[in-house]
């Protein structure tokens, strides 16, 4: 026998009504089921949550029975719930664990589940490996059904967010701003906190609508355009954005220019090693800006470099002592609040900053750039037939000289291949970025995503284009 259901870095996702079934998630809720009975407190319960797909909440509805049937009481979420939310009720009911029903920034057509232990963040690897050895067993059928328990988790949650932040800075600040959803199940909770705190604010695309209409609920370019032109026209100081579960944040500056993860999380960092001084260790992914290795230098912290996923993140902060870890794709976490991606509170850091700085989001970057010399970042994503995907990652991997025209400098492949290269284009800038280029290829579809950052975005947009014809260039011939 075989099923479709497969968890990867942070649980399954299927397209609706296709894979994503009420007979597949059963399959998914048996295995948890199982992992629980066989490797948790059992009888602490597992608390369940969902967000604003198509079916969620039945979907959750149905994991609860499964679970309730196996003898495992549930906390069900009686509302929509963001996936931080989740993972700190997790944490603060000692539960054995929490089931989310997201799909998080995936289009409309999709919808997934995601498990976190009992730390209140996602299940390591070696949980995640244990809950696929589960899907294809069957419960014990003798197990005396447990309670399901309707629940809204959201008020201790709100309090601790409300709690980590200085609300009334922000409000002296005067600071105007537009808070983006986008349709997800963030809706309501940073717009409710600064309005009850008297601080102007303007909440978009917060109605509930599981198509999404004409986006798909991730924080870039081009589904934040509209956000770009709101922030502008409502002349707001910063849009903050959080994606479809609220787990990850994206920026627009009061000009209406995207600010990146990259510098979302650079921002936060410097404020926290300058203001705050919390002890601990800082981590990035290997895709993401090298400027943050220089603030941490500048302020005698250890950098971590770690592989592309937030398992890896959650994994430090559980063996050592981590202020701070985050990724490309938006996801940051401090781990004195969760080991776990938390938007919505990075979002409500974002006004913080702002507020102890006197300046404008724009301002804060254009700091930044000007102390620890010019960044600049881009991505493609390149959905490619497999076979001219293998062959680019041979070639890079090959022993190259040189790659979209510059010099190697030196590689690494932690996670990918990335080329540290000559650019004659920054020998003349301050303090400028060193350019890196990285070829990292999907290990279950057809797809290689390439990321550069360099001195300036010219630079990038060049050594992106070349990158790409280097990858196309057998499909060509």
């Amino acid at each position: 026998m075989k099923t479709v259901v497969k968890f990867g870095t942070d649980g399954w996702r299927g397209i609706i009504a296709d894979d994503f079934t009420y007979e597949n998630v059963r399959v998914a809720a048996r295995a948890i089921a199982l992992y629980v009975l066989k490797h948790e407190r059992a009888e602490a319960g597992v608390c369940v949550g969902y967000d604003t797909r198509f079916g969620s909440r039945s979907f959750a509805r149905v994991v609860a029975e499964v679970l309730a049937g196996a003898g495992i009481p549930v906390a069900l979420s009686s509302k929509v719930t963001p996936t931080p939310e989740l993972s700190f009720a997790v944490r603060g009911r000692k539960a054995a664990g929490g089931v989310m029903i997201t799909s998080s920034h995936n289009p409309a057509e999709w919808n997934g589940v995601k498990y976190k232990a009992s730390y209140g963040g996602s299940g390591s690897p070696a949980i995640i490996a244990a809950i696929e050895s589960y899907l294809l067993h069957d419960l014990p059928l003798d197990a005396k059904p447990a309670r399901i328990e309707e629940v809204d988790f959201s008020a201790p949650y709100i309090a601790a967010l409300e709690s980590f932040v200085d609300l009334e800075a922000i409000r002296r600040s005067g600071y105007r701003f537009l808070i983006d959803t986008m349709y997800g199940a963030g809706k309501g909770y940073v717009a409710g906190i600064l309005t009850r705190a008297g601080i102007p604010c303007v909440e978009f695309r917060s109605e509930m609508n599981p198509a999404f209409p004409g986006i798909n609920p991730e924080p870039i370019l081009p589904h934040i355009a509209a956000t770009q032109r709101a922030v502008v026209a409502e002349h707001c100081d910063a849009g903050l954005i959080t994606d479809g579960d609220a787990d990850r944040i994206g920026a627009v500056d009061e000009r209406g220019n995207v600010v990146d993860a990259h510098k979302i999380y650079a921002v936060i960092l410097e404020w926290l090693l300058r203001r705050k001084q919390w002890p601990g260790a800082v981590t990035r992914a290997f895709n993401t800006t090298r400027m943050l290795d220089r603030i941490a230098a500048r302020y005698g912290r250890r950098l971590l470099e770690h592989g592309i996923g937030f398992k890896y993140v959650v994994d430090l902060m559980l063996a050592q002592e981590i202020l701070i870890g985050g990724e490309e794709s938006g996801g940051i976490g401090i781990s004195c609040h969760l080991p776990e991606r938390d938007g919505l509170l990075n979002s409500l850091l974002i006004a913080n900053v702002m507020a102890d700085e006197g300046k404008t989001l724009g301002e804060l970057v254009a700091t930044l750039q000007a102390e620890y010399g010019e960044h600049q970042y881009g991505r493609i994503d390149m959905h490619i037939p497999e076979e001219v995907k293998q062959s680019a990652i041979g070639r890079a991997g090959s022993g190259l000289s040189q790659i979209a025209g510059l010099k190697v400098l030196r590689t690494e492949r932690l996670d990918g291949i990335k080329f540290f290269l000559e650019n004659p284009d920054c020998a003349d800038r301050p303090n400028a970025a060193e350019t890196w280029l990285l070829l990292r290829a999907s290990g279950t579809e057809p797809l290689l995503r390439v990321y550069c950052e360099s001195c300036s975005t010219g630079s990038v947009e060049r050594i992106l284009q070349a990158a790409k014809e280097f990858v196309l260039v057998e499909e060509r011939a």
